[in-house]
């Protein structure tokens, strides 16, 4: 048997009936098992937010709603203004987002494609950043940011999101498999380095766009320190920092509720582009 074909149960025991049987009930167990510790807090939180407030308080607590109350949903939507607040995650996730593939990915081409002098040298400078801790650059980056003038303005967030050198290195790398004859034969055919970037290596590098597209959006959305600082004015606060600005006079279940809702987004999201997610880190993870 070769390597590649190797697995922890060898197919003479999945032969016999009480190897398939075992397998396939540790298979399941296992299963099950991780459904359920993920997805228990989330069935935990939705109908938390459907509970009476006595109910939610209450010891030992009930697994399922005696009563269900929906209204939470309808009053947090209300009550905690979620559509603005919402609206001023998705236009600071946007523009975010927006930045960060523009610069990152001209960056990751000129650093894989271009060869710039001292390349490997800045490529280096740019990765020393992760080892410094974000809470480290709170302070130099507020200071800049209210020195221009950008409290309260959604270039706030847009600004300093561009500098992700996690993101750099990961395009990079993937800009690194394609190969060279693809790039020169269409610089044979006239293909300027702008023109090979967009016709050629950006429809090739669709898989990591998406996971970079998705690093970006959840970054900003689940971020609260940052928008706390720099967000004043409470009508254009997003929804991580409004959901605890404005929870002090609301009931549990209602904020609950809105801490539903301001999930919905990014699950769907998750949903939606997990092929692209696990291709792109697959793919940019190996150097061919």
């Amino acid at each position: 048997m070769s390597a590649a074909t190797r697995t922890l149960v060898s197919p003479a025991t999945l032969a016999r009936p009480r190897g398939r049987a075992v397998y396939w009930t540790v298979f399941t167990g296992v299963v099950l098992l991780f459904a359920v510790a993920f997805l228990f807090p989330v069935y935990w939180m939705v109908t938390g937010a459907a509970k009476s407030p006595d109910e939610v308080a209450q010891t030992p607590p009930t697994l399922v709603p005696k009563h269900w109350h929906l209204d939470g949903y309808t009053d947090a939507w209300d009550l905690m203004q979620l559509p603005t607040h919402l609206w001023n995650t998705v236009v600071q996730a946007a523009g975010a987002w927006a930045f960060q593939l523009v610069f990152c990915t001209a960056a990751a081409y000129a650093l894989s494609k271009l060869k710039p002098a001292f390349g490997k040298l800045i490529l280096g400078g740019i990765l020393a950043t992760l080892m410094v801790p974000a809470q480290a650059l709170v302070v130099p980056k507020y200071l800049t940011v209210a020195d221009l003038g950008l409290l309260n303005d959604p270039l706030a967030i847009w600004l300093p999101a561009v500098a992700n050198a996690f993101n750099l290195y990961l395009l990079k790398r993937f800009f690194d498999q394609i190969p060279r004859d693809v790039l020169e034969a269409a610089e044979i055919d006239g293909a300027g380095k702008l023109r090979v970037l967009w016709s050629v290596v950006l429809p090739m590098s669709r898989p990591v766009l998406g996971v970079v597209s998705i690093f970006a959006l959840v970054a900003v959305w689940q971020d609260f320190l940052w928008p706390l600082m720099v967000f004043s004015d409470t009508d254009k606060q997003p929804i991580s920092v409004a959901l605890v600005q404005l929870s002090q006079n609301i009931q549990l279940t209602v904020l609950i509720a809105a801490m539903v809702i301001a999930s919905i987004p990014m699950v769907a999201l998750f949903l939606v582009f997990q092929r692209h997610i696990i291709a792109g880190i697959s793919a940019g993870s190996t150097k061919g």
